[in-house]
């Protein structure tokens, strides 16, 4: 029953995390691929090639002083927002990627806020840049993707109610490995990317260093899978999120043409390493129960975002480029999410 379990729990993460602006399962266009809340490639938006080192003093003649980068004004918020209403026929799961290494502290580079109404079936998905600058409580300010680590999911839940007004039930994370390891396993993936993207890599296939990737169908192995996600010196924050849609979404379709369940035990030995849940075992059951509705009518899965109109780009003292979210627009996607029937 426990190996069931989390291959359930597998199948239910990655269908709910399908949030991909382009496409649906059967390659038409989503009716919601031109909603506003959509993820979309922002072509302004500027690259992030060191985003949590400071930016370098500004080049002078010789014998002159270096200059620091000049420091923008912190836009005017209103403190804590209200508390929003969370019906009570819908749940909220936080899906986590992190970065976590042996020896070595992590990140959650990715974040969506999976919600969950249980009387229709439907998914509401909201993702959030890892470089929204919030305040922690008992930190300060600082990454929302720092939460996790400084005091886990309670921590976590508490950024969230004291940025956003709303406070995720239940957690689910993974890591980079364990996902290179579950798309190894099932062969590799088909990737329908979007566009075309070119970055340094240190992968087996580089030319110069360098990996060029779609736009189109891409066979990847988990490596190239996981670079093509975090890939982040020639784009931005926001076409990782769009470009991590993409890779859930292979590996959703690639469960759903092989017999998952049978595969449960090799499965179940890379997940259980490699995952970290608090979803007890009677939610697991009914939450998997919701993948074949959202197969059969992907409409079912309503995508959201907190894209480049929702935050303000700041630069901290330290010269750290960071995204300030802004606060009414925010909770107007959150609203939104949760009231979708």
């Amino acid at each position: 029953m426990r190996k069931f379990l989390w291959i359930l729990v597998l199948i239910f993460v990655i269908s709910a995390a399908c949030n991909l602006p382009i496409s649906n399962f059967t390659g038409e266009p989503s009716p919601r691929a031109v909603a506003q809340r959509i993820v979309t490639l922002d072509p302004n938006a500027p690259p992030t090639p060191t985003p949590f080192m400071p930016a370098a003093p500004t080049p002078t003649a010789e014998g002159e002083q270096p200059t620091q980068p000049a420091l923008t004004p912190v836009p005017n918020q209103q403190g804590t927002p209200p508390p929003l209403t969370q019906p009570e026929d819908t749940i909220s799961i936080l899906v986590l990627g992190s970065d976590w290494r042996p020896n070595s502290g992590f990140r959650t580079d990715v974040i969506i806020l999976t919600i969950v109404n249980t009387r229709t079936g439907s998914v509401s998905l909201v993702s959030f840049p890892r470089d929204l600058y919030v305040e922690i409580p008992g930190v300060g300010q600082q990454r929302i993707n720092t939460s996790q680590q400084f005091g886990g999911f309670s921590l976590t839940q508490a950024t969230f109610q004291n940025n956003f007004g709303i406070k995720p039930e239940y957690y689910v994370m993974t890591n980079f490995q364990g996902f290179i390891n579950i798309i190894d396993r099932l062969g590799g993936i088909e990737v329908e990317t979007a566009r075309n993207l070119t970055d340094t890599c240190k992968l087996p296939q580089a030319v110069n260093g360098y990996c060029s990737v779609g736009p189109g169908r891409v066979y990847m192995n988990g490596e190239t899978a996981l670079w093509y996600v975090r890939s982040r010196y020639s784009s931005s924050d926001f076409d990782r999120t769009r470009r991590a849609q993409e890779v859930v979404l292979a590996v959703f379709k690639k469960l759903m043409s092989l017999d998952a369940i049978s595969k449960a035990p090799q499965l179940y030995q890379e997940f259980r390493s490699n995952v970290e849940t608090d979803v007890p075992l009677d939610l697991a059951l009914k939450l998997a129960s919701f993948a074949p509705g959202l197969v059969s009518n992907p409409d079912r899965i309503n995508r959201f975002a907190i894209g480049p109109s929702d935050v303000w780009h700041y630069t901290t003292d330290t010269g750290a480029q960071v995204l300030i979210p802004i606060q009414e627009r925010v909770q107007a996607i959150l609203q939104e999410a949760y009231q979708v029937k």
